[in-house]
């Protein structure tokens, strides 16, 4: 079989190696300049070792390939990830995970002769709800000396982490005008001091050598001739770990944190849009991926979960995202919670907007739930039915929507702060705006509620 495919266009940042999708699978081609690190990698007994610890995802090698111009190539195929995704759509809580898992398995490759040349945040995903390494290239054959990518990780991991846990958690949304990681002078400037001593450590001081020395603190001429024992790094790693998991996400209280406890359905209501949604669910057929905007504590994402489906829930509020996500870390699901903000979802940024990308440009779902959430688009962001349906119908093939009317108290709170000026906010007028775009299956209204379920097929 001839294995080339669709080149991952972020792959020009690591020079060892190549990610490329063909078929819809996933493989990583090694280049002949990388081959003996891996082939320590592997020989070492690292990668088993940080298998057995849940550091990284797995992979299959699939051939190895000897090149005319001498060296050879290797071909391998990881763990497949469902969907991908990027730090400035993760909570607190997932940050602070991936973190741990960078500064563990450096910790790990150094009892092995081993480090990681890079600590990019983006060589972390998440994978029944833990977070894994799929970076294989990222560890090399260690030489005594500093760590090469310490710069880099303070930007991408401690940096953002101490301003979301100091400052705000919603720091973290940084990430996406920084692709390469926050610069440490601006978060220093941010702290204005807090953060203790592990931040003067890692970010004041480390930020004052930037100044200094230029470059982006990622290993310049002078800093390479610093002589260091394994030992001593070893203890700044340590000290690392420490302090991170010191790190606490602030008590904060947010508009749909408690969604659910602020709700005007009745438990008869609630129950009854449970049933609808799995029957709706059902109904759709077989699913293997389903999307949940509004998506709160996963409520209804576990119903496509029960049904089979890897499920993607994404909210805008940090809180609901993060009790998501440590419920699907405690129980090792196959759902991911996600920030996303779906008046400003995440852009495609990078080189020639070509490095990250929006979330229908990594992975299209079978199935789409967005319930009790059109009312906030269209109210509350003056969105029209007609450019939600356009979208909506450009990546998802079903969708299980809920039409919240006027009547409703939660659409009467938003109107309380706002004079009404939308007079097209009617069932009629949303059928016959998603009307253009799909067409109906099911259509039920909520027992003791005014709200109605559909369940849409695109045209």
């Amino acid at each position: 079989m001839c294995y080339q495919g669709n080149r991952e266009y972020s792959s020009f940042r690591d020079p060892s190696s190549v990610v490329f999708e063909q078929d819809g699978v996933v493989y990583r081609r090694i280049y002949p300049v990388y081959v003996p690190h891996y082939e320590h990698f592997m020989r070492s007994g690292l990668y088993h070792a940080l298998l057995d610890d849940g550091l990284i995802a797995s992979h299959e090698q699939i051939e190895e390939r000897p090149l005319a111009c001498g060296g050879k190539e290797i071909l391998l195929c990881p763990k497949q990830i469902p969907f991908i995704s990027y730090p400035y759509e993760w909570c607190f809580e997932q940050y602070r995970d991936a973190a741990l898992v960078t500064l563990n398995a450096q910790r790990k490759a150094l009892q092995f002769g081993m480090t990681l040349k890079d600590a990019s945040a983006y060589n972390v995903q998440f994978y029944n709800g833990r977070a894994v390494l799929i970076d294989t290239p990222s560890f090399e054959t260690y030489s005594e000396g500093p760590w090469a990518a310490y710069g880099q990780f303070c930007r991408h991991f401690f940096a953002p982490l101490f301003l979301m846990a100091h400052l705000d958690v919603r720091a973290g949304k940084m990430m996406q005008s920084y692709i390469d990681g926050i610069p440490l002078d601006l978060a220093d400037t941010l702290l204005r001091g807090k953060g203790g001593f592990s931040a003067w450590q890692h970010i004041r001081l480390h930020a004052g050598a930037v100044r200094r020395f230029g470059g982006a603190g990622t290993g310049t001429n002078h800093v390479k001739k610093i002589t260091l024992k394994k030992e001593v790094l070893a203890a700044i790693i340590d000290s690392l770990i420490r302090s991170i998991r010191k790190l606490k996400q602030k008590d904060v209280r947010t508009e749909w944190g408690d969604y659910y406890s602020d709700t005007n359905y009745n438990d008869t209501s609630a129950q009854q849009k449970e049933m609808l949604t799995g029957a709706f669910l059902d109904a759709a057929g077989p699913i293997k991926t389903a999307w949940d905007f509004g998506a709160n504590d996963g409520r209804y994402s576990r119903l496509a979960l029960e049904r089979g489906a890897y499920s993607v829930a994404f909210d805008i509020d940090p809180v609901a995202v993060c009790r998501n996500y440590l419920t699907a870390k405690e129980k090792g699901e196959s759902l991911l919670p996600l920030l996303l903000d779906l008046t400003a979802p995440s852009p495609a940024i990078g080189f020639a907007n070509r490095e990250r990308k929006t979330i229908a440009q990594r992975r299209k779902p079978d199935i789409t739930l967005m319930l009790a959430l059109i009312h906030h688009l269209a109210i509350a962001n003056n969105l029209s039915f007609a450019m939600i349906a356009e979208w909506l119908a450009s990546f998802t093939p079903y969708l299980i929507i809920e039409f919240v009317p006027k009547e409703d108290s939660q659409v009467r709170r938003l109107l309380k702060t706002r004079t009404d000026i939308f007079p097209d906010y009617t069932q009629t007028c949303f059928e016959r705006a998603f009307g253009e775009y799909f067409e109906v299956m099911e259509k039920q209204r909520i027992e003791k509620s005014e709200r109605i379920m559909y369940l849409f097929r695109a045209k």
